[in-house]
């Protein structure tokens, strides 16, 4: 617990002091036109308050992400809480403010546009290709885990509601409306909504934990927890499975940290500010809120079970995260929390993923220069819906672990662009830098590991991921002085 309030006075104070000096790196314009201002047409550039901008940004980004995500990662232990906000602090709240501000910079184009304008048409083309990959499996995911979710209630037993396909083309079907029509007829006028639901929810639980005094080990225990000298203690024994922290946990917990995804949705909201000045709040600001979401459940996994890692690591075994989202919130909120557990599984996944499908057809649009009339947003979304149909069909393990190994990819891209963003205005890059060197070891670490990639042991994933970053530090410090020196 006392890991826990000092990670949320962290988070708060990295807001409040940290959050203003990247600011002051963005060349932020409170007098500048907006892409609102200059291209509103009534369909994406859609004005939009601050207020409804930043619960639209903090649903968009967040959806069912920091609660199953860090429920994963309770299983290591406190580490899961440290991971959280140093990610959240120096890697993802950059990478969503950036992603955001180049954005506005931008016209409200998408991530493949600034990448060509910052570097080069090759550049676009990965940009383009990484994005649309990981758009399609979140939007995949997020249609499979809410359907299957809703498939499985008891109250539909016997009926066509408990048919996973009915539920699948029912979602879908929500997808269709919510990329095809405006911005303000469906997600402006829902999220805002659902967005206050989540942080209601997420309050609620943080309270009950505090007050039902939940099972958590002492403080004397916590030196014998990061010193390795746990074994004895039947309430720090975590990650049953052993597992190498480095570099799962970090594609463990993605959303609360560091998420890709995140930048695909920036573009929507940066296409509807009314001022420049509204980017830290919405940006940076969502993606804190994002990581308190992040620390209670994470709080929540490793302290809700009597029966400590072993008996959260059985749960997740029998009904996945889900089924402990319900379990910790029917047991601290009763009736009330069960009704929030079946929103927080299956209607906040679904806020994400029309997003996704939204987010994908606008960066195709501004890929190609596609006119936005309604019959060519109706050629885009059916093949779209289409195909992620057809992606259903496949094993939800294997596109969950694209999904995270993308996501990873995508956030490492994104402050790669950051970084060019800060070397071409000559104001200090090492903000973004030195997370895109750590987020570039951590994806090729995982890739040399996981199955889908080389599948090789974890000793030489570590190497290969540090040496990997070494050589990044280096091209990076390299070009710093050639940078100075071009300046001087």
């Amino acid at each position: 617990m006392l890991i826990f309030f000092l990670c949320l006075a962290i988070l708060v104070l990295g807001y409040r002091f940290y959050s203003p000096f990247v600011e002051k790196q963005a060349g932020i314009d409170p007098s500048a036109a907006t892409p609102q201002q200059r291209f509103s047409e009534g369909v994406d550039y859609v004005a939009l308050s601050p207020t409804r901008a930043f619960l639209i940004q903090f649903l968009n980004v967040a959806g069912v992400g920091p609660i199953f995500g860090p429920i994963l990662g309770a299983l290591y232990g406190p580490v899961a809480l440290v991971w959280i906000v140093i990610g959240n602090i120096v890697g993802g709240a950059v990478h969503d403010y950036f992603s955001g501000v180049m954005s506005l910079k931008e016209d409200g184009k998408s991530l493949p546009e600034i990448a060509r304008h910052y570097y080069n048409v090759v550049f676009k083309g990965l940009m383009l290709v990484f994005t649309a990959m990981l758009l399609f499996f979140v939007g995949v995911v997020f249609i499979m885990s809410p359907a299957g979710l809703l498939a499985n209630l008891s109250a539909f037993d016997g009926t066509i509601l408990e048919n996973n396909t009915f539920w699948v083309l029912v979602i879908l079907f929500y997808y269709f409306l919510a990329t095809l029509l405006p911005v303000d007829k469906i997600i402006a006028r829902l999220y805002p909504f659902f967005g206050g639901l989540m942080i209601l929810m997420t309050t609620l639980i943080a309270g009950a934990l505090l007050l039902e005094a939940p099972h958590l080990p002492q403080v004397q225990d916590l030196f014998a927890y990061f010193t390795h000298s746990h074994q004895e203690h039947e309430l720090l024994q975590p990650n049953p499975d052993g597992l190498p922290v480095w570099p799962l946990l970090f594609l463990t917990i993605t959303c609360g940290a560091i998420s890709g995804f995140h930048s695909t949705q920036s573009p929507i909201i940066a296409r509807c500010l009314t001022n420049e000045k509204y980017a830290r709040p919405v940006f940076y600001g969502a993606m804190m809120c994002e990581g308190i979401v992040a620390c209670v459940w994470a709080l929540a996994g490793i302290s809700a079970f009597p029966g400590g890692y072993v008996e959260l690591k059985a749960m997740l075994d029998q009904g996945g995260p889900g089924l402990v989202v319900n379990h910790i919130s029917t047991s601290y909120l009763g009736v009330l929390g069960g009704v929030m557990a079946v929103l927080a599984v299956a209607a906040f996944p679904i806020t994400s993923g029309d997003t996704a499908f939204r987010a994908l057809r606008l960066t195709i649009v501004d890929a190609f220069a596609i006119p936005q009339s309604v019959r060519n947003r109706l050629l885009l979304a059916v093949p779209i819906l289409f195909v992620a149909y057809l992606m259903t069909l496949l094993d939800f393990s294997l596109i969950w672990r694209y999904f995270a190994f993308s996501n990873m990819l995508l956030s490492t891209s994104v402050l790669w662009l950051a970084t060019k963003y800060l070397f071409d205005r000559g104001t200090f890059h090492w903000i973004a830098s030195i997370p895109a060197v750590i987020g570039t070891a951590i994806t090729v670490a995982y890739i040399a590991t996981a199955p889908i990639g080389f599948a090789l042991p974890a000793h030489y994933s570590k190497a290969i991921g540090a040496a990997v970053a070494l050589i990044s530090l280096i091209a990076l410090v390299l070009a710093h002085q050639k940078y100075r020196l071009k300046t001087a």
